[in-house]
């Protein structure tokens, strides 16, 4: 049974491995037996991750990387396609939640949003599948967010550009995956709740009113923890999911079903 799950022989490339979920990721496929590419901006943040990655034993690269540039994002898959001469799962993980309202956030925020969460999937994608169609083999596995179906009624935690933003990678998923899964390409999402990261640590995790409110409304009563994600992941970037196309798996403790 672990056989299906097992990545021996597979290149990962994880966008936004800087830190957070992204970095847990890149670990986990390491462990599973990929080698693995880690793209962010911060080149200092990534070295830190490569370092963790190393003790498995594993190749890696550490790849600076802009998603919302198509000229940096197009360097960095050419650099891992050299090193490596094949891309077989790529995690979309690259990420930003923009706080605000439409009636009053600017279009500098907005635009931000959707550079970041869909662009960026946009032109990862682009200089990615291309070889997966010749190789005939690929996993893309797009982070989006429980908000891509769910909101925050009001206060500061209302951010209608994420919602948009995520929603639009849902979008992006099933159209993908309807288009390349004749060329034993999977396209799937995963939806995580609350998790504690670098993006929600200085936000949502400061304010107790709100950690009291989300335990109240999640049947699993907490948020997400570290490396909860990573099981999801795994199975959609394994031969295990390989009858699995265009969807959208919630990984939240149950939030969205109240």
């Amino acid at each position: 049974m672990n056989e299906i799950f097992d990545l021996t022989g597979k290149v990962a490339v994880v966008t936004g491995a800087s830190a957070g979920l992204g970095a847990d990721a890149a670990l986990a496929y390491a462990k599973a037996g990929a080698s693995v590419a880690i793209l962010a901006r911060r080149v200092e943040k990534l070295s830190q991750v490569k370092a963790e990655i190393e003790k498995t034993g594993q190749k890696v690269i550490a790849v600076a990387c802009d998603v919302t540039s198509e000229e940096s994002v197009k360097k960095a898959m050419q650099t891992v396609l050299d090193t490596f001469g094949h891309i077989d799962i790529l995690l979309n993980n690259a990420g930003v939640a923009v706080a605000g309202a439409v009636d009053s956030m600017s279009e500098e925020d907005w635009n931000k949003s959707f550079d970041t969460n869909v662009k960026g999937i946009f032109l990862a994608c682009k200089y990615v599948v291309p070889q997966m169609i010749e190789n005939k083999y690929g996993k893309i596995i797009n982070v989006a967010s429980v908000n891509a179906v769910v909101a925050n009624k009001g206060g500061a935690f209302i951010r209608h550009s994420y919602n948009a933003s995520k929603a639009a990678v849902l979008g992006l998923t099933t159209g993908m995956a309807a288009s390349y899964a004749q060329h034993n390409i999977t396209v799937n999402a995963v939806g995580p709740a609350l998790f504690e990261s670098e993006m929600t640590s200085d936000t949502l995790f400061k304010s107790e009113e709100f950690l009291k409110g989300y335990a109240y409304l999640n049947p699993s009563s907490r948020a997400g923890r570290k490396g909860e994600l990573n099981g999801t992941l795994i199975y959609l970037s394994s031969d295990a999911s390989s009858y699995v196309q265009g969807q959208f798996i919630l990984v939240d403790g149950g939030f969205t079903l109240v």
